[in-house]
């Protein structure tokens, strides 16, 4: 039996509109619009956003909860279709707040609502507990009139639970597949969200990252995927891991929709110290950095650190990109970023401190929680071991269990490690002594195949340089291996966000490496 209530009967009228004219097929197939693409239908009045809800929650019965499973919806927004039809009322009275007016968005179910839907980070701990208010960026997206469809399925608790977890699995949720080869991972932790975009079961979504968790499923799931600076997108209202490392980032098909969702996204937060400062960085338009021509003459450092764990599969596709980038005028240099093997100790080090620290604070204000602090978690998993231990353990909450405050020496040490290796001798080092505009690699190795067992075979990446350093990176479809999806990282200097923005859509629109997931049962 599926886990999902069947659609209530009040949307059965509604998804009947999902039934969209021959004409409007021909004009656009909406499982690959782009937020461009459905605005202008919006606003020519061929589409209503009832519609386009419709028609999304149509995709979702047919392909995430029958048809190929692909489970990475893990609730859907009660009051989407109502919401659709005010936004619609109002476009019609007064115009669209912004490019987003009546757009669906998928948000990973670690970001707070105050609404119908539940928040979890994907674990049966904190069912029945609501929010009292929505995140930061909740209170954006709806502002700017997009309309929050549901929430996605997620590593739980962000992937920071087990060292032998299997990503995209969650004790609420379950397992989330790969949309090209459906026994195969979706990575995380931001799966869901990652599979969801992939399969055209929502246009734009929004994930979480701390290393790796936006930019990682969205490469192995062949979509864009762009990772902040930390302090450009609050955090407030978003289920922690680690606040030096902590972001909410947009995930999308393409680099302008990316860039579309970004400018909703970030924004200074009271809530969020980080941000006090962002206002300065943010500039009033993320897409008029969408520039076909901006690999000329920009200078690209490639690195290739043994630290990736990257297998030789993936070499034809980063000797092609370069090709592509050198073909474009991009100037190539082969660059090192030294003691990146180093610093996997001290990454972890900071994490299981400030998981502790960041997750029990957020407990302690989340209303209705019974479970305040890691102990707590690890004894109610303990309690429902059958539903949240089935799979895998929980020695990483075990570990964090055991740190005392911040103000450890052990803690403060591995920080200043952690940034000296990933900015000041790291990133900016390497990018000033060279005189680059960003550095490249492989974003991930092409997927592995989901394994209960054993857990992850995971077959390396490039996200820790920038997520360790708290700057911005993002993934962009670079090739296949097998048919699975790899993707090409961008990364740089903090706030260089318009810059990446830029060379990741040159890059985008040369390559159109791009292709749709087939749903295949095993790899041919």
């Amino acid at each position: 039996m599926s886990r999902f209530p069947r659609i209530a009967p009040a949307f059965a009228l509604a998804l009947a509109l999902a039934l969209v004219s021959t004409q409007l097929q021909a004009t656009v197939r909406l499982d690959q619009a782009t937020v461009p693409d459905l605005q202008r239908m919006l606003t020519s009045g061929e589409l209503s956003s009832v519609d386009l809800v419709s028609f999304y929650l149509r995709r979702i019965e047919k392909i995430d909860r029958m048809g190929p499973e692909l489970n990475s919806v893990i609730e859907l927004n009660p009051d989407a279709i109502a919401i659709a039809r005010a936004l619609d009322a109002e476009r019609a009275k007064s115009g669209a707040r912004s490019p987003l007016h009546g757009i669906p968005v998928l948000i990973k179910d670690n970001i707070d609502t105050a609404d119908g839907m539940q928040t979890t980070a994907g674990s049966l701990a904190l069912l029945g507990s609501k929010p009292e208010r929505d995140a930061f960026v909740v209170e954006r997206l709806r502002a700017a009139g997009a309309i929050i469809l549901g929430k996605t399925n997620l590593s739980e608790w962000a992937n920071f639970r087990s060292t032998k977890s299997v990503s995209g699995w969650s004790g609420r949720g379950g397992q989330t597949r790969n949309p090209y080869v459906l026994d195969r991972n979706s990575s995380g932790s931001s799966s869901g969200s990652a599979v969801a975009v992939a399969s055209g079961i929502a246009p734009i979504a929004v994930g979480t990252e701390t290393d790796g968790s936006i930019v990682s499923p969205a490469s192995v799931c062949g979509i864009v995927g762009l990772k902040p600076t930390v302090g450009l997108v609050s955090r407030s209202g978003i289920v922690p891991i680690a606040h030096s490392q902590d972001t909410a980032g947009p995930m999308a098909r393409t680099v302008a929709d990316v860039a579309l969702l970004l400018g909703a996204l970030a924004g200074g937060d009271p809530r969020d110290a980080e941000t006090k400062n962002s206002g300065e960085h943010i500039p009033p338009d993320y897409t008029k950095f969408l520039d076909a021509n901006a690999l000329e003459g920009a200078r690209i450092g490639v690195v290739r650190s043994k630290s990736f764990g990257l297998g030789p599969k993936v070499e034809p596709i980063l000797e092609s990109s370069i090709a592509a980038m050198k073909a474009k005028g991009a100037t190539i240099v082969e660059v090192e970023i030294e003691k990146l093997e180093t610093i996997g100790e001290s990454e972890f080090e900071v994490l299981l401190y400030e998981f502790k620290a960041d997750l029990e604070a957020y407990l302690a204000a989340r209303p209705g929680a019974k479970l305040k602090t890691i102990d707590d978690l690890i004894a109610f998993n303990k309690a429902n071991a059958e539903k949240e231990l089935p799979y895998f353990g929980q020695e990483i909450f075990e570990m964090a269990a055991k740190k005392g405050p911040l103000t450890d020496k052990e803690y403060l040490d591995a920080l200043a490690k952690n940034h000296e290796v990933t900015r000041t001798k790291g990133i900016d080092a390497v990018i000033e002594s060279h005189k680059l505009d960003a550095l490249v690699a492989i974003a991930n190795g092409p997927s592995w195949p989901i394994d209960l067992v054993n857990g992850d075979a995971y077959t390396g990446g490039a996200s820790s340089p920038a997520a360790v350093a708290g700057y911005p990176s993002i993934t962009v479809p670079a090739g296949q291996v097998l048919g699975l999806p790899v993707g090409l990282l961008f990364f740089g200097k903090a706030w260089s966000e318009p810059k990446l923005i830029g060379l990741a859509y040159a890059f985008e629109q040369t390559t159109k490496a791009w292709s749709e997931p087939k749903f295949l049962k095993k790899l041919q």
